[in-house]
């Protein structure tokens, strides 16, 4: 052993000889720990549940980045309240996707992309803001028969 014998690892908080694996390179594969330790396990449903946990956390980031449930017409002190609850929520959820990313499994680090993308494509983008109006153009410097 590594001058451990009989000692316990209080880093990893097991006996010596059975030492926690962290990948520090994105890897492929089920077998990992992303959030909770010894979540999902070895079982590929598992895994397959952590990835839609991922997804659906990166997602609700989204809708809670870009929710306009709160008017100011209401009661000031409440609203401002509601809102610091409500970034609070999205700071935690993001968090946690950051920590999720951070076990550096390439699966989970889709899942992640994917749900900010979804997310953001249904609550961020012009294609669900219809009352919205578009942007002005951009007006450049350039004669109109100079730019491309």
């Amino acid at each position: 052993m590594d001058g451990m014998d009989g000692m316990f690892d209080h880093q990893h908080g097991k006996p010596p000889g059975q030492s926690v694996m962290m990948h520090m390179t994105f890897f492929w594969g089920k077998n990992s720990e992303i959030l909770f330790s010894g979540w999902p396990g070895t079982s590929s449903g598992m895994y397959a549940l952590a990835l839609i946990f991922v997804f659906v956390l990166a997602f609700l980031v989204e809708l809670f980045s870009h929710s306009k449930s709160i008017r100011s017409e209401s009661n000031h002190a409440v609203a401002v309240l509601i809102r610091t609850f409500l970034h609070a929520i999205r700071v935690g959820l993001a968090y946690l996707v950051m920590l999720a990313v951070m076990s550096f499994n390439g699966g989970v680090f889709l899942a992640a992309v994917a749900g900010h993308a979804l997310g953001f494509f249904l609550f961020g983008s012009r294609v669900s803001n219809k009352s919205t109006p578009p942007p002005p153009p951009v007006k450049t410097a350039d004669p109109s028969s100079m730019s491309c």
